[in-house]
């Protein structure tokens, strides 16, 4: 990377997203981009109910599916996340502190697992930083385009890849191709907290 070129640092007090402004920002992209809701379903590989019913949603939809509509509408993923999508800063650099990064998305949604944005103010990244925590419960099945890598921060994370199971203990990490279904949970009664990074492949 060059960091030779003018270097702004961006840095916020900790701050939860009214998760309605996720589903208000892909409703307003969509329409600004003259799409409807059928034309992004065909693209997406999402039925046009779901689109419908994200969109007038007061919960976030899971990552994977975050990330198709977003490769869909040609926008990072975390340009839903952002409350104000208009006040977007350029930077080459930005540097996201303990209990100073915005907690995008809080405890209680309904997709299995609750997860925080990293760098989700740095415009024209390739990869998309989380921190993420397993459901200890049942968990979805997720399949999008792209690559992820994932690291075990905290806890144990039992991850299922096409079918076949895999125990991650902290400082396990596994790197896997997204376009096949996957999921994961947390085992022993605790939230894992597992660093995970997606990549999506450029149109």
């Amino acid at each position: 990377m060059n960091f030779v070129q003018k270097v702004s640092i961006l840095e916020t007090l900790e701050t939860a997203v009214d998760e309605k402004s996720i589903a208000r920002n892909i409703k307003t992209l969509r329409i600004k981009k003259k799409m409807s809701l059928e034309e992004l379903a065909r693209l997406t590989g999402l039925t046009r109910g779901y689109l419908s019913k994200i969109e007038r949603s007061h919960k976030a939809p899971p990552l994977s599916t975050l990330n198709k509509i977003a490769v869909t509408l040609g926008v990072q993923l975390t340009f839903f996340l952002q409350e104000d999508t208009e006040k977007v800063k350029d930077s080459k650099l930005v540097v996201s502190r303990k209990d100073q990064g915005r907690k995008v998305v809080t405890k209680g949604t309904l997709y299995g697992y609750e997860y925080e944005a990293i760098a989700y103010n740095k415009p024209g990244k390739n990869m998309e930083p989380f921190i993420i925590r397993p459901t200890t419960g049942k968990e979805g099945i997720f399949k999008h385009e792209g690559e992820e890598f994932m690291y075990v921060l905290e806890g144990t994370h039992e991850f299922k890849y096409n079918g076949k199971k895999y125990i991650l203990k902290k400082g396990d990490s596994i790197y896997f191709d997204s376009e096949v279904p996957h999921s994961g949970r947390s085992l022993g009664g605790k939230k894992a907290k597992v660093l995970a990074i997606i990549y999506s492949y450029k149109r």
